[in-house]
């Protein structure tokens, strides 16, 4: 039975292990880098262990100093959280191979997630729809390549197989520039990824972001939880997300969200997933898989009542899941707001000590934040310093309680994107609901 779990991150989401921890009565065991001694999470935690210097390469993605500090606590299981090794199919596999549970997918299904012309593949298989594409790696031959994207018809994306966060993508609008563009994506790819693989798709001129979270266990049961809107973005990085989507209807809701779990039984997926699509006039286009919990999980536990981590947990100790689909039911409208530390105009990163600190709470309020009065934000890590979330019997009713929230939020001492948001949930279009992934970045001037 895991009794003590060894939390393999930093801040926030940190945070949140540590708190399902506890409410499921497991230990708990911090790892922190010499800069993060004064986290929240590392304070609370039953025991904590340094694991390196203040860069990332020093201590959260330090796969040898992790499976040492579970080694010397008598940790049963690490949570990798997101981002750091979350979906690192060698850290999963050394995970499992030095005796510990990983919380999370086998390390198998992370390595065919995590290349994207083979999780393609594995999503057509299942039945899941996809966007128009070449169908697995692009070759040399540069004529096979140009019929290729003629078959498809322009505006096409080269992306990637191992790229993410949108990195390792071009979108070509005419012949004359692919062959060029293919040769330069191939060649930031193996600079960023390691890997010069790439694929070639249909772009899509104004979809939306929607993703569907899904729950597995080892016992052949799967469920979806309702998709989320994660459509406001700027630079590919999602800054609001909400569930339900607007606009998306509940036979949409159940069709793609059955499509996701029986893709998850026919996978063998264990533990929470993300499939990421692309939706544009009512039709769902798969782009990736997300073989972990996301930051934007709140909303989904907002409108379901489900607690996503402890339901990790559970599954990773071997439980079957603790509900079925027919058990889920969506209650009313939830938004999320990433709250960064960064220049809310020239979006330049923001470190330094936090001289107060005040959350917003009252009815439908979350903040889920590592931050407090007196504590350093360290220039090593991402900028987020906590999130958001507001929930209401409505969409309109969840908009009015996160702008009373943000007006109540007080961080001093460094620059927030507070103000961003604030103007955000005033702006016409995004009231209206379903703007599309380039609707932010137009608003910003930045396209």
């Amino acid at each position: 039975m895991i009794d003590k779990v060894l939390i393999a991150n930093r801040g926030e989401i940190a945070l949140r292990i540590l708190r399902a921890c506890r409410a499921l009565g497991i230990g708990t065991v911090a790892v922190h880098s010499t800069v993060d001694r004064d986290l929240k999470h590392v304070r609370m935690a039953d025991e904590s262990v340094c694991i390196g210097g203040a860069s990332s390469a020093e201590s959260y993605l330090n796969i040898p100093a992790i499976i040492s500090a579970a080694e010397l606590t008598d940790a049963v299981a690490i949570h990798p959280g997101f981002g750091f090794l979350s979906e690192n199919a060698d850290f999963a596999e050394r995970v499992e191979q030095s005796g510990f549970r990983f919380i999370g997918p086998r390390a198998e299904t992370i390595r065919l997630m995590g290349d994207k012309v083979s999780a393609i593949d594995a999503m057509k298989a299942a039945g899941v729809p996809c966007v128009p594409g070449s169908g697995g790696p692009l070759g040399d031959d540069d004529s096979e390549n140009l019929r290729l994207a003629r078959e498809i018809g322009y505006p096409v994306i080269v992306k990637a197989a191992a790229g993410g966060g949108g990195r390792g993508m071009r979108v070509v609008h005419a012949e004359g520039s692919l062959l060029h563009s293919i040769s330069l994506t191939r060649t930031e790819a193996a600079n960023a990824f390691g890997s010069d693989v790439v694929y070639m798709e249909k772009y899509l001129g104004n979809p939306r972001h929607v993703e569907i979270q899904v729950m597995a266990d080892e016992h052949g049961n799967a469920v979806h939880l309702g998709e989320r809107d994660c459509s406001m973005q700027r630079r590919h990085q999602k800054v609001i997300e909400e569930s339900p989507a607007p606009g998306i209807s509940d036979e949409e809701r159940a069709a793609i969200g059955k499509r996701c779990a029986e893709a998850c039984i026919k996978l063998g997926y264990r533990g929470a997933g993300t499939f990421e699509f692309l939706y544009e006039d009512g039709e769902f286009y798969f782009i990736e898989m997300n073989t972990r919990i996301q930051v934007e999980h709140p909303v989904t536990e907002m409108v379901t009542g489900r607690d996503l981590v402890a339901e990790q947990i559970r599954v990773a100790n071997g439980d079957p899941l603790s509900f079925s689909q027919s058990d889920i039911q969506f209650r009313g409208h939830a938004i999320e707001c990433r709250i960064n530390a960064e220049d809310p105009e020239r979006f330049l990163p923001s470190p330094g000590q936090i001289t107060l600190y005040h959350p917003p709470g009252g009815p439908g309020i979350r903040v889920d934040s590592h931050v407090y009065t007196g504590y350093t934000v360290p220039p090593h890590y991402d900028s987020m310093i906590g999130k958001v979330i507001a929930w209401g019997e409505d969409r309109d009713s969840a908009i009015a309680r996160m702008r009373t929230a943000l007006s109540e939020l007080v961080v001093e001492g460094i620059k927030t994107n507070t103000l961003l948001h604030e103007e955000l949930m005033l702006d016409s279009g995004f009231q209206a609901g379903g703007t599309n992934i380039h609707y932010l970045e137009k608003k910003l001037g930045l396209s």
